[in-house]
């Protein structure tokens, strides 16, 4: 069979293609105008397909052409300050192009490729060197150093190795077997990045905000659920997590999110200033907006891109935050791909691997040894938006049995201008045992007691 097929049936963002040899998860263009799309069932010869952009307008009998490659993000120099679409297409690029509204079927780079810039190596010729060690490094914003690593699937002795500057696609290094390097790679979103081992979550992420910091701490590497109902601060509590808390670097995926709310951020986070530098925050930031009435099978790749660029940082030795609002968005959009699919429906019409997903997605955080020995971790803060503000719906029980910090917002608060709303009747952290001793260590002695007390009354 050939990587070309032809379009058999259409069902929204689902499209179906037969005649065409295809893998779980390839990455294919789906009709005359090459929209991107992702393989994600197969039965004999019909491949069904994802669609990441708008269909309307297709029809059975275009063609389909497989890539064979996965869906995978670019890596290097440029990613900070940026603005992406939940394909990593930068927005500000796509609006010079083709102004406010995006036309199907458009690729971007990610960053610009002919920017130079300035390499320093941390190397020599016949250093042995393998996947995920730093090899040099460049100044990307005036607070941030990039670290150049081998990526993880190569390793070996170095042939040569330049200083100077280059654009991120020019070979900057040379393996005796042959390898060569560019300060740019590329990483399958779906595919956690590897690491030498997790360390307990023992140091708190320090967040700015004394009801968060003393009595529902949440650790660096840890993961934290903010549900609450529509208007209660949970894109506030995030901002000021992204603006205030002690990690080095910030990804903040609008997943699925409303227009005017995105737009919010968008407009604000340039102009905010980071009080540790007094720099724009925007300097240590990556956004990925995908909003509401983009297409829905999107809201599925942003969050993997996300967490992907965050564990690339990670693996730099950097802190990460990574705010995911709203991950209720992403689990609408599940439903709504799995009854395409005419799958068996769970709970409330969400897709019964519904926990799993939320799992492995949560899971990619953590306080790591990286490849190259350094720490670094990346700590996940996921808004839930659950129906009439009932916790007891699907999406937010799977994430309470996944997180170990329950940051519950009040509506009731949030109308009075208590910000940030956190209900401290039924918010929980599952942290302090483990933290007990940085506190004690950082801050009195007698901090956990005193805690213990002030929860009491």
């Amino acid at each position: 069979m050939s990587n070309e097929g032809v379009i058999y049936r259409i069902s929204g963002p689902v499209v179906t293609a037969t005649g065409m040899s295809a893998a779980m998860y390839d990455v294919v263009r789906v009709g005359h105008e090459g929209l991107m799309g992702e393989v994600i069932e197969l039965h004999g010869e019909k491949a069904v397909i994802q669609v990441y952009e708008d269909t309307s307008g297709i029809r059975p009998g275009e063609p389909v052409l497989n890539t064979q490659e996965t869906l995978s993000v670019s890596l290097g120099p440029g990613l900070l300050t940026q603005i992406y679409d939940g394909i990593q297409r930068p927005l500000p690029t796509l609006e010079k192009e083709m102004g406010v509204f995006i036309t199907r079927g458009v690729d971007a780079d990610a960053f610009d490729l002919e920017k130079i810039w300035t390499f320093e190596p941390q190397v020599a010729v016949g250093d042995e060197v393998v996947g995920g060690q730093v090899i040099g490094h460049v100044q990307e914003t005036e607070t941030i150093i990039h670290k150049i690593m081998v990526p993880p699937t190569a390793n070996g002795t170095v042939k040569s190795i330049e200083s100077g500057d280059f654009n991120v696609t020019q070979t900057i290094c040379v393996l005796e077997d042959g390898t060569e390097m560019q300060m740019m790679q590329k990483w399958p979103v779906r595919t956690p990045r590897p690491f030498q081992q997790k360390y307990a979550p023992d140091t708190p992420l320090i967040t700015g905000m004394r009801i968060l910091d003393f009595l529902f701490p949440l650790a660096k590497g840890g993961a934290a659920g903010i549900p609450g109902p529509f208007g209660s601060g949970k894109t506030v509590t995030q901002q000021s997590l992204a603006k205030y808390s002690d990690a080095q670097l910030v990804v903040y995926i609008g997943c699925g999110e409303r227009g005017n709310e995105m737009t919010e951020v968008l407009d604000e986070f340039p102009h905010l200033i980071d009080p540790n530098t007094g720099k724009p925050l925007m300097e240590r930031t990556v956004m990925i907006a995908n909003t509401s009435n983009m297409p829905v099978a999107a809201r599925e790749a942003s969050v993997y891109t996300g967490i992907t660029i965050a564990e690339y940082f990670r693996d730099m030795g950097y802190d990460v935050a990574l705010m995911a609002d709203s991950t209720s968005r992403w689990a609408e959009a599940m439903r709504e791909i799995s009854s395409r699919l005419e799958e068996m429906p769970g709970e409330e019409g969400y897709p019964a691997y519904l926990s799993s997903r939320l799992a492995e997605f949560y899971e990619r955080a953590g306080r790591v040894e990286t490849m190259s020995g350094d720490d670094g971790s990346v700590t996940v803060i996921g808004a839930v938006s659950p129906p009439g503000g009932d916790i007891s719906e699907p999406v937010s029980q799977g994430t309470l049995r996944i997180v170990k910090v329950f940051w519950g917002l009040d509506a009731g608060l949030a109308r009075q201008r208590h910000f940030p709303s956190i209900n401290w009747l039924n918010s929980y952290s599952l942290y302090p045992a483990s933290l007990d001793q940085w506190y004690r260590d950082n801050i009195a002695q007698d901090f956990p007691e005193i805690r213990t007390e002030i929860s009491s009354l």
